[in-house]
């Protein structure tokens, strides 16, 4: 049995600024893509499958990068064409996507709808296609008539995107060994979700119920999409998409029930969102140290640049004792540190560079503490993977660390600290960029949790953000939303 393994994994922030061209994407093709075994990643969940049941893979194009804005439509296409031709030179029994989900390319507003019927079309009908996603993916039924099997990562965190990629070649080697066929059936619900995590509150007891509706034998998955706000397309929303096994009504019925209950608790969704401000005032009275305070509206992986200063300057402003802030990205100064050197004084004009949203650049004398080329390695979501953030710099301000590094990311795990010399469990303020994934590595560490919401490109306030493509009225920003 032989398995193709493809993919174009991004996550499209149609309201970024600059568009994503070819050179934004990293690639892996052909025995390149077996360096992923042993992790803890997608690509490395689908190969551990193959290696079990004893699949020969066949990697042909897997491509990704950081959230960004809209794809350049001769970008995509280069990529689509050289899945489509690999493909169909290498004729093989079934076909694996890794893919992210919210893709959105000048021309196309599903990448993964027209990626999933250009392979359908050279397969043909009766070749398993199924594909394994970030839960952040807004959903057609077009791509999913492409599709055999839909599995979207159950947690947020995306601690589980190895596991979902396994089931996702589980079920291609169940077609072809025991000769059934599935459905794929699509619920949309007219909510703009906010960053909501799995691992507590209203996220948690909501996966539970997804993975209750499983229970029915003829379902083979139901998969929560929480979508993504942060784009203006006509399929924006909230998804639920079962796969079940040779038609039926039961994937009907679990998704339309689960889609009535998100819609009925809708108001627990709501986030409260405080500023920079308030958000460094809450944390100084909190008694559980250490204190992580997350900035999610500066989230690298939503979009944002990753050098919005809101944050930082709160912090700075009232001199939190025993803080540092893990990172913001300024390949300017992280070179400018490293030409000057540990142990040297140097004016900084740090952040704030990219554009008036996320807050003015800072004017800062700081010490060079520390230099590191920023090649670590995730040990929490993703473990295992290879993580290049360019080289970074520790600097200090009135014993402040500021960490800095070249390219942009938001902050999983403490790997960034630890690197730069910092043990953030001696820490008791803890500030990183992120909305959610930095609970995989951070969940345990904090005493205290604290959520910053200032201006940025990912924020709660998803009012400010124009829409003119959504399918109608969303919550929660028109009141006239109704399901």
């Amino acid at each position: 049995m032989r398995i193709a393994l493809a993919g174009i994994s991004h996550e499209t922030n149609t309201y970024c600024m600059e568009m994503t061209p070819l050179s934004a994407f990293s690639t892996l093709r052909g025995e390149e893509a077996f360096r992923a075994r042993g992790s803890e990643t997608a690509l490395g969940g689908a190969l551990a499958a193959c290696d079990e049941f004893g699949i020969e893979p066949l990697p042909i194009l897997i491509a990704g990068t950081q959230p960004s804005g809209t794809i350049e439509r001769a970008a995509y296409e280069h990529m689509r064409n050289e899945i489509a031709e690999g493909i169909d030179a290498t004729s093989p029994d079934g076909v694996y996507l890794d893919l992210h989900g919210a893709g959105v390319v000048d021309g196309y507003d599903d990448l993964e709808a027209d990626l999933a019927e250009t392979i359908r079309h050279i397969v043909g009908p009766d070749v398993p296609i199924t594909a394994s996603f970030d839960l952040h993916r807004n959903v057609t039924q077009r791509m999913a008539d492409a599709l055999d099997g839909v599995f979207a990562c159950h947690h947020y965190p995306h601690i589980d995107m190895h596991l979902r990629a396994r089931e996702a070649i589980e079920l291609i080697h169940g077609m072809l060994t025991e000769g059934f066929r599935t459905t794929v059936q699509v619920e949309s619900v007219p909510i703009l979700m906010p960053t909501t995590t799995t691992f507590e509150g209203i996220g948690e007891s909501m996966i539970e119920r997804v993975l209750e509706s499983e229970s029915d034998g003829a379902l083979i998955d139901v998969s929560w999409f929480h979508g993504f706000p942060y784009t203006d397309i006509p399929h924006v929303g909230c998804h639920f998409v079962a796969t079940s096994r040779n038609g039926g009504d039961a994937g009907r019925r679990a998704i339309d029930t689960l889609a009535r209950t998100l819609w009925n608790e809708r108001e627990s969704y709501r986030p409260v969102s405080l500023s920079a401000d308030e958000a460094v005032a809450e944390a100084a009275q909190a008694t559980n140290r250490p204190v992580v305070i997350n900035e999610t509206s500066d989230n690298c992986g939503g979009g944002t640049p990753g050098d919005g200063t809101h944050l930082l300057r709160a912090m700075l402003e009232v001199k939190v004792p025993n803080a540092a802030f893990g990172f913001i990205v300024d390949a300017e100064v992280a070179a400018q540190a490293h030409d000057a050197g540990v142990g040297s004084m140097i004016d900084v004009r740090l952040g704030g560079k990219t554009d008036d949203l996320h807050g003015e650049t800072l004017e800062l004398s700081v010490y060079v503490k520390a230099l590191h080329d920023g090649h670590i390695t995730m040990q929490a979501m993703a473990k295992g993977a290879p993580l290049n953030l360019g080289p970074m710099a520790r600097l200090v301000v009135d014993d402040f660390d500021i960490l800095v590094a070249s390219r942009r990311s938001q902050t999983f795990d403490p790997e960034p600290f630890l690197a730069l010399g910092i043990d953030v469990r001696r820490l008791d303020t803890i500030a990183l960029k992120s909305s959610n994934h930095f609970r995989a590595g951070f969940q345990d560490i904090a005493g205290t949790i604290v959520t910053a919401d200032p201006p940025g490109l990912t924020t709660h306030h998803i009012e400010i953000f124009p829409r003119q493509l959504a399918p109608g009225a969303m919550w929660p920003i028109d009141d006239a939303a109704h399901y």
